[in-house]
């Protein structure tokens, strides 16, 4: 399975504890060198930075410049990060896409692209018992300054059942 990953998952669930969630879930997750970038050295110090740097399950690939004109030019106002996320997983042929970010989901949904991010990651380990709390897991998320629309947080303790934040 092909997991290509922004920068964005891996902070959140990295500021709470939780980057460790992805491991269980797949084998090994290819960021591009931009996302290294980004969360190792731009983000040296903060939260995510040296969990990403010593992850095994992490591999750092080049980013391909060999991308449709059509989808270059939908990723144009993208961030570096998120625009070559995409560009990879479009050159690999991509299983699973990890993005936060609403225009670039929107831009890997059009492409085709199956997409999850924080929410149905931490949805998805509470299910399996692997997040024991999801209230208090987004609880954190909003602590530790993690922009989320407090809708989608909601709508997905309500999917599972639980009480709202």
């Amino acid at each position: 399975m092909i997991v290509i990953s922004n920068s964005s998952p891996l902070i959140a669930l990295a500021r709470i504890g939780k980057l460790a969630l992805l491991a269980s879930f797949y084998k090994r997750i290819l960021i591009p060198a931009e996302v290294q970038y980004e969360v190792t050295v731009a983000g040296r110090g903060l939260p995510g930075a040296e969990e990403v740097r010593k992850a095994k399950w992490i591999e750092v690939r080049s980013t391909p410049t060999d991308v449709r004109t059509s989808v270059a030019r939908a990723c144009i106002n993208l961030g570096a990060g998120e625009r070559a996320t995409l560009f990879l997983a479009m050159n690999l042929n991509a299983d699973l896409i990890l993005l936060d970010d609403w225009k670039a989901r929107q831009v890997a949904k059009n492409e085709g692209l199956s997409v999850i991010g924080c929410v149905g990651i931490l949805e998805a380990g509470a299910r399996r018992g692997l997040v024991p709390d999801l209230r208090q897991a987004y609880a954190d998320l909003l602590r530790e300054g993690v922009r989320f629309d407090i809708k989608l947080l909601q709508d997905s303790l309500v999917r599972l059942g639980l009480p709202q934040l």
